[in-house]
């Protein structure tokens, strides 16, 4: 088993990285494999809800940045974190630009993969920005690991984040929780359990036209 970290910070080894290096060994340390992704620091064009990925699972855009190699690297792994620094109270722009095209192409191929978050910032935004990512987990019905408090490290540089004991250990736990889910759920699988799904999904708008 193999879980696939994104590191979606401009800057390669700095707070980010180092909270998924943290959540990293929490896995390996527990029998999984991790792998630690950096996005890069090049712009990321922004989903424009073409559709085209409807009908193919690939991002039209995915050619000029890498998105539909990740798609790949996503879909052969068996859990997916997610790790943002905190810009004006949200995640990073490029990152968003990723995650939006990511999920709306290929959420169907990360359901029930197990899903999870952190975020790094000097001070303050973090509860928004987890917030931000969240709703990704959610949307493609990935079971979202949690760890005893909320999954964020705190500092301007890393040796600020490293003195962050509370923030490291919440982090290392977050990847000891993932590790056990998968085995829970590779233990499931084997006992015949699988996920349930609606034969036909519903759409609903919230103005719908009127009648008579």
């Amino acid at each position: 088993m193999e879980v696939l970290l994104l590191n979606g910070s401009p800057n390669e080894k700095r707070c980010t990285y180092t909270a998924l290096s943290q959540v990293a060994a929490g896995l390996e340390e527990n029998g999984v494999g991790a792998h630690i992704h950096w996005l890069g620091a090049e712009p990321v064009k922004p989903c424009i809800g073409c559709g085209a990925c409807g009908r193919t699972g690939r991002c039209a855009f995915g050619a000029t940045d890498g998105v539909n190699a990740l798609i790949e690297k996503a879909q052969a792994t068996d859990g997916l974190v997610l790790g943002s620094p905190v810009f004006f109270a949200g995640i990073n722009g490029s990152l968003k630009s990723t995650l939006d095209r990511l999920f709306f192409a290929a959420s169907s191929r990360l359901a029930f993969k197990p899903g999870a978050c952190i975020v790094s910032a000097r001070r303050a935004g973090t509860t928004a920005a987890l917030e931000q990512l969240n709703k990704y987990i959610n949307y493609a019905q990935m079971p979202q690991v949690g760890s005893f408090y909320w999954p964020m490290v705190h500092g301007q540089a890393v040796e600020h984040v490293l003195q962050d004991e509370e923030g490291m250990q919440i982090a290392y736990q977050l990847g000891a929780n993932m590790a056990w889910l998968l085995k829970c759920l590779e233990a499931g699988a084997a006992a015949g359990i699988r996920p349930t799904q609606p034969d036909k999904r519903a759409r609903t708008n919230f103005i719908q036209p009127s009648v008579g």
